[in-house]
């Protein structure tokens, strides 16, 4: 038995029959590399070899009588692979369009709370004999980085890897009787009174170290929550879902990183806000303003994460600096404010989110988050920011999926009343997969957003030829005296 951090519980308070709170996954192989060839009966015994390795596939929520705490994971003694492991056809001929229409439905569809919270949706039919892997898991469970780790234990560095020593018969925990759950649940909250004490008084040094850090930046700092200019995104959102794909050369974002000094994060935010200005003139609504973004921060230590919690994130506001123009100049404000928001990030704390998680009340946020969509209110105030963009760096090396190679990897995030578009960027090989999810009704034209990633990054790749000519050219020029 183990229970859920604050953070990850949260993802189960503010979930509503909208606004789902899991994350997605499309994961493209080439089944020709698979020894023996492909079958579905193959590929679902593949993950049954690795249930060992993912406790998170075999554990369900109990939930504590009363909402006195948190739920606790408990392993399903019921737990039916045939369940969460689905086969499905596509129809032909089986193209990226159609794919994400698939996956769009998947995404569409919440949860059962009763059994583990994951699916896998295998994908036949698609072009040049690839299938798809379309797979759904509750943030409650993982977040980027934690999912991204998940995925190691299914995959492996080549088609045949030797064997693996057979795991030992899983036979599941006791579950836990209401009266233990209640008892554990007292004992938990008689800590909440000095942890409270405890988090408050690092709150209160924490944005003391923050307001000193913002009077001494020479630079933007971190985008303001509230002031991000409406967009026709930023409404209540329904339960369906669209989902589109894009790719970039991850040569062409290295290429631009070192032609300006900037970071891949700072280039993948760049790209995202070419894309938005295209899209959104477009539709004859760019505004005067620069949109806001949620970037989602990774907090776990790299020295390994002792804590049990799946989710160690927090999250910075970021300038996407749309109401400029020019690319270039676009980038390096990017660029600089990132850097004030990273030193007024450090001086908040990376665990600030996480712990006040801690005191969020089942019972308050559920009902809370229900109001809040059944009442459309996210319409009603100024909005919080516009859109989550995360970028999650991925392996630079090939991966097989039970002996088929990994081709491509769109991960794909929630969506929330009030930001209903979610760009989840993940890096393989010599590519960057782009995920885009929004609500169906709300960005119907998602996959036009999707192409103008490839305008965003060409425009920047050709200021960066022409920057990287500038510098070189007094070495390659000779000049007559």
């Amino acid at each position: 038995m183990q229970r859920l951090s604050g953070l990850d519980a949260s993802f189960l308070y503010f979930e509503t029959p909208t606004m789902h709170m899991h994350v997605c996954a499309t994961i493209v192989v080439d089944p020709s590399t698979m020894p023996g060839g492909y079958s579905f009966e193959t590929l679902k015994g593949h993950i049954a070899g690795r249930l060992h390795l993912v406790p998170p596939f075999r554990r369900r929520l109990a939930h504590v009588p009363f909402n006195l705490a948190h739920p606790v994971w408990v392993e399903d003694a019921h737990f039916d692979l045939d369940y969460h492991v689905r086969r499905i056809g596509c129809p032909a001929p089986g193209s990226e369009d159609q794919l994400a229409e698939l996956a769009g439905d998947v995404a569409s569809r919440p949860l059962d709370r009763t059994k583990p919270l994951w699916e896998m949706w295998v994908v036949e039919g698609l072009e040049n004999g690839y299938i798809a892997i379309v797979a759904k898991m509750h943030h409650a469970t993982i977040d980027g980085v934690s999912g991204a780790n998940m995925l190691v234990h299914l995959l492996d560095l080549e088609p045949n890897p030797a064997p693996r020593p057979e795991p030992d018969e899983w036979t599941p925990e006791r579950k836990p009787s209401d009266v233990e759950l209640v008892g554990k649940a007292l004992v938990h909250r008689l800590t909440k009174p000095v942890a409270g004490v405890r988090v408050a008084a690092q709150t209160i040094g924490s944005v003391v170290k923050f307001v000193r850090t913002r009077m001494s930046l020479t630079r933007p700092g971190m985008a303001t929550p509230l002031t991000a200019p409406r967009t026709s995104f930023n409404t209540t959102i329904t339960p369906h879902r669209k989902v589109a794909y894009a790719r970039i050369s991850l040569d062409d974002v290295k290429m631009v990183k070192n032609a300006f000094g900037t970071t891949v994060n700072d280039v993948v935010l760049a790209v995202t806000a070419g894309a938005l200005r295209r899209y959104l003139e477009e539709n004859k609504e760019l505004p005067d303003k620069s949109l806001l973004a949620v970037v989602p921060v990774s907090v776990r230590p790299d020295d390994g994460d002792k804590s049990t919690s799946a989710n160690r994130v927090s999250a910075m506001f970021s300038s996407l600096a749309t109401d400029i123009e020019d690319p270039v100049e676009r980038l390096m404000h990017i660029h600089e404010a990132n850097k004030g928001a990273k030193e007024e990030h450090k001086a908040i704390g990376a665990d600030m989110l996480q712990n006040w998680a801690e005191f969020a009340a089942p019972t308050t946020f559920s009902l809370a988050a229900r109001l809040y969509s059944s009442m459309r209110l996210a319409e009603r105030h100024p909005v919080i920011h516009n859109l989550v963009i995360s970028n999650v760096p991925g392996p630079n090396l090939p991966l097989y999926f039970g002996g088929a190679k990994l081709v491509a990897l769109y991960p794909l995030g929630p969506i929330f009343d009030g930001a209903a578009l979610n760009i989840t960027v993940l890096s393989y090989m010599d590519a960057m997969n782009w995920g885009f999810i929004s609500c169906r009704e709300t960005v119907p034209g998602l996959w036009n957003l999707a192409a103008a990633v490839g305008d965003s990054i060409a425009e920047l790749r050709k200021a960066a030829e022409a920057a990287n000519r500038t510098i070189t050219l007094p070495e390659t020029t000779s000049v007559e005296p």
